[in-house]
Order: structure tokens, then C-alpha cells, then sequence
């Protein structure tokens, strides 16, 4: 018999579960709303679920969880184009959403069910456990090189990501998250919401992320934090100013940081207002999470940690072949295999065939090194993020990081560009500080230079006044203007 995916639904208590703004259910209200939900969608095959930050969210997922019907999250932001597409891949029978919600036209031909948070009669639980490798979840991949991917994701990879996360950061029934992160996603739904649930313990959900809310739920008694790069910039721009801000992250069990890696400058700036270290772990939609730096072990700045159990992982040059010994230096490609994998892509049998070496490693697409210890540092990713330049290969993202430690430095991405003779040229993107007075091409190249090596140095500036990002925060480099569409010319030598 499987085991459920929640344990606290079973003989659900009056412990409070989840708590969005002043709206909270305990367990057994979860339960009653949950199961009076599945038991209206059990026959619904797949159904897409209206991913807004609200308490329904979460009920419409458990629910179709409890039903073991697959759940598709929807991005409330997503453009008609891109709607019109998950939607025609993913052929939900219906959707779920808040009774308040104005949906889109895209989902006008879908029958609608509102869900109700508190229904007036309790209603059975669900008769027998899906298996393991059902599909619980479909969801979206950023579509950066094509339209969307519907990564299907079995119902045992979920629970072997949480539990190994439970391992790795000791998290229990006695912890209180506190996050803001969108719910259409693996990090804010998977990790932020059900790991919670999973766990038996509580979630207090922001809405919308702010630093004064943040302060609020640690001083009123939650343990943990889950946030991206940009909210703890955010953070850490204003620690000085916000002495309650600080101590509350003082009191933090653990502050958790994913989605893109966090700048050191930010590390060292939390850490040194508030006595804590940001824990960075690495994951993906298709993969879930790969790796961590354990509550227990060091939190390194830069690095995303150790494998969790139950991961195997590798780098491997270009060829495919392993990359043997751990040096620090050697980049390769991560690839991951485990139980915590995806079973596919959804309608795209040839996308998953090439995702996978004939032996089952993931092909993830980010390049890393690994210390000698075995802690793994990504460089960045495959497609956008490996630079060849003078017979190197170099990691953009260590350079973004040397830049940011500069002060004229609020902002930074590197890519590179077609050179004669290095055969790439490293570019450097910047927001200044200071628009009026930003940092020199020739400034920045010796900051780099003087922190890595001179090869790792840009060749090129170019100053924006804001970067490209997506709803994680994300930078999108293939959003960058071209150099001859109304970029700034590079800065003179």
C-alpha cells in the first residue's frame, strides 16, 4: 500500500496548517475542504488550477492530490499566447479557481469550479492511495528556448524531494515557513507549500513578499524562510535601516535562498547584520531538488551544497564523459539521476528521449565545478551561461558575482559574443548604482581580474537600466538587446 503524501490528513487536528493574511485553516479544515474538492473532481482526469497566492490554491492542489488527478498550475501572469498553449498540450476537463477570480478568455471554454475553504459537511477521505509513479503534477517549464514543456511529475518524486530536504535541513512538524513566492511554480507550490504539509507542519504565506512581513511572521514565531535572489536584496539593502528586520532573521531557524544563485555580496551583507547564513540549494522543474547545503554542514556562500539522498550526480565534459576527480576547477555539465526525477515531458516523447543519456542521467544544462569536499558551484548554464573565450571555458555566473562585489555595481549579467581572435569576448551587462556616474569598462575588467583571473576579465561593458527577469526573479539573458538595437556602445579602453 503507498503511503500518503500527507500523513496529517489522515487523522487531521486542530493545528493550524495554513495562513494566508488574516485567512488560516487548521489540519482538519484542510481536510474537510480538500476532500469535499476531490470528491467533485475524482472522474476529472486532469484539471489546470488557477496558481494566484491565495489559501484556494493550495486547497485546489491538496485536493486533486487526494483525488490523485494530475494539476496543472497556471501562472496568472502568462500571456494569452502562452496560455492558449499549456492549455491545448495539457487538455485539462476543467479548471479550478477562487470564486473571485476574473479569469482569462483562454479559459473560457473550460467548466469552472470555485473552491470552497469551508465547506459546511465533512465528506469521506480518499479510498486507496494513487501509486507512486502517478502524475500529481504538470508544470511549465519557462519555455527560454521554445514553447513551454509540461514536466510531468510523478507523486514519488515529490515525496522523495521533500523528505530529502526534510534530512538535509532538519525540518519537522515543529517548524513555521514563512514565504511570498508565486504558486505556479516548483519552489513557492512543491517545496513552499506542500513541503509544509508533508511535514505536518505550518505555512504562513505573505501574499505578496515584503520585508515588513517578513519581520512580522519571525517575530510572531516562524522558523524558516524560503526566498529568491531578488527578495533577499531586497533584504539586504535595508538591514542597515531596519534594526527589527535583522534580529528578526537573527531568530530564523533557517533561511533558505533557490531559484537563481544569491550574489556573495548579499551572503556576506545578511550575515553580517544578522548573524545568519543564507542556505542556497539548486533544483529544476524537470528534476526538482538536486542538491543542499545542510543545516548542518557549512553554509558556503557560492555554492549550492552537497547531493541530497537519494541523488546521484555527475559532471561531464562535452563528449558526455564523466569528469573524474574533484578539483574546483573542471567545468562540467550536471547530470542527475534518482528517484526525484520527472517521468517526461507531456505529448513530447522525443524532448524526453533527448533529455536523457541511454543510462538515465538527466541532462541537466548547468555547468558547475566541484570542490574537493564535494560541494558543487554552478558556473551557469549550457546554452547561455559557458563562454569559450582564449581556451577557456568560463562560468558566467562567477563573474556576475565578481562584479557585483564592486560598489558602482547594483546590477550585472555576462554573456558572450563572436570574437576573431578569442574566439568569444566576455560582455558584461551593468546597472550602476549611479546612473550618472557608472563604474568604467577599464575599472571593471581590473576588479574581475584582480578577484579571478585575467582571463575571466570582460572585454565589453554595456550599461542597461534594468535587467530582463522573469517572475522568479530570474535574469533573461536571451532578452538582452543586440549591441546594434539600442544598446550602449561598449565604453572605451
Amino acid at each position: 500500500m503507498s503511503t500518503p503524501l500527507f500523513p496529517a490528513l489522515e487523522s487531521p487536528s486542530g493545528q493550524v496548517a495554513l495562513t494566508f493574511g488574516d485567512r488560516r485553516l487548521t489540519y482538519a479544515e484542510l481536510a474537510r475542504a480538500a476532500d469535499t474538492l476531490a470528491a467533485g473532481i475524482a472522474d476529472a482526469g486532469r484539471v489546470a488550477v488557477w496558481a494566484a497566492p491565495t489559501l484556494e490554491t493550495a486547497v485546489a492542489v491538496v485536493a486533486a492530490l487526494r483525488a490523485g488527478v494530475a494539476a496543472v498550475p497556471l501562472n496568472p501572469r502568462s500571456g494569452a499566447k502562452e496560455l492558449e498553449h499549456i492549455l491545448t498540450d495539457s487538455a485539462p476537463s476543467l479548471v479550478l479557481a477562487a470564486p473571485g477570480d476574473e479569469l482569462p478568455s483562454a479559459l473560457g471554454d473550460l467548466v469552472r469550479v470555485d473552491v470552497e475553504v469551508r465547506p459546511a459537511a465533512a465528506v469521506p477521505g480518499p479510498a486507496a492511495e494513487p501509486g507512486p509513479g502517478d502524475p500529481a503534477l504538470i508544470v511549465y517549464t519557462s519555455g527560454t528556448t521554445g514553447p513551454p514543456k509540461g514536466a510531468v511529475l510523478p507523486r514519488r518524486a515529490i515525496a522523495t524531494t521533500l523528505d530529502a530536504l526534510a534530512d538535509a535541513w532538519r525540518w519537522t512538524g515543529g517548524d513555521v515557513l514563512v514565504h511570498g513566492l508565486p504558486l505556479f511554480h516548483v519552489h513557492g507550490l512543491v517545496l513552499g507549500v506542500l513541503g509544509p504539509l508533508r511535514r505536518g507542519g505550518a505555512l504562513r504565506h505573505l501574499g505578496k513578499f515584503s520585508t515588513e512581513g517578513v519581520a512580522r511572521e519571525l517575530e510572531t514565531g516562524a522558523t524558516m524562510l524560503f526566498g529568491v535572489p531578488t527578495m533577499y536584496h531586497r533584504v539586504a539593502q535595508v538591514l542597515d535601516g531596519e534594526p527589527e528586520l535583522a534580529k528578526a532573521l537573527g531568530r530564523a531557524r533557517l533561511l533558505v535562498s533557490g531559484s537563481a544563485a544569491l550574489p556573495v555580496h548579499d551572503h556576506e551583507r545578511i550575515t553580517a547584520a544578522t548573524g545568519r547564513r543564507v542556505v542556497e540549494r539548486y533544483g529544476m522543474t524537470e528534476t526538482l531538488m538536486n542538491t543542499s547545503v545542510r543545516a548542518d554542514g557549512e553554509p558556503r556562500a557560492g555554492t549550492v551544497g552537497v547531493p541530497l539522498p537519494g541523488v546521484e550526480l555527475r559532471l561531464v565534459e562535452e563528449d558526455g564523459s564523466p569528469i573524474d576527480g574533484w578539483d574546483g576547477e573542471s567545468v562540467g555539465e550536471i547530470q542527475v539521476r534518482g528517484p526525484h526525477l520527472f517521468s517526461g515531458y507531456l505529448n513530447r516523447p522525443d524532448a524526453t528521449e533527448a533529455a536523457f543519456t541511454a543510462d538515465g542521467w538527466f541532462r541537466t544544462g548547468d555547468m558547475a565545478v566541484r570542490e574537493a569536499d564535494g560541494y558543487v558551484r554552478i558556473v551557469g548554464r549550457k546554452a547561455t551561461d559557458l563562454i569559450k573565450s582564449g581556451g577557456y571555458k568560463i562560468g558566467a555566473g562567477e563573474i556576475e558575482n565578481a562584479l557585483l562585489e564592486h560598489p558602482g555595481v547594483r546590477e550585472a549579467a555576462v554573456t558572450g559574443e563572436p570574437d576573431a581572435d578569442l574566439g568569444e569576448r566576455i560582455v558584461a551587462w551593468v546597472v550602476a548604482e549611479d546612473p550618472g556616474s557608472p563604474p568604467s569598462e577599464r575599472e571593471l575588467a581590473d576588479h574581475v581580474a584582480g578577484r579571478l583571473a585575467p582571463h575571466k576579465r570582460p572585454r565589453v561593458v554595456r550599461h542597461l537600466a534594468a535587467l530582463p527577469r522573469n517572475d522568479m526573479g530570474k535574469v533573461m539573458k536571451r532578452a538582452l538587446p543586440e549591441p546594434n538595437r539600442g544598446t550602449d556602445a561598449p565604453q572605451n579602453r
